[in-house]
């Protein structure tokens, strides 16, 4: 069997737990901020588990993580 490529861009962007859940880091944290509340900026600043049926298509674009 060839191996499979990763995805470069899911590679940076989720990781995948012992448990094998996927990891991803919050969005709406870039730009617009001055209307956000600092605990709003605050808790997205975190990481968050991702559902249930994205983490089956995560899982396939990284293989090997």
């Amino acid at each position: 069997m060839p191996k499979v490529k990763s995805n470069s861009g899911a590679k940076k962007r989720f990781r995948v737990t012992r448990k094998g859940k996927a990891v991803r880091a919050q969005g709406f944290k870039s730009h617009l901020l001055e209307a956000k509340s600092p605990k709003r900026k605050r808790n997205l600043r975190g990481t968050t588990v991702t559902s249930d049926t994205e983490t089956k298509r995560i899982k396939k674009m990284i293989p090997y993580k």
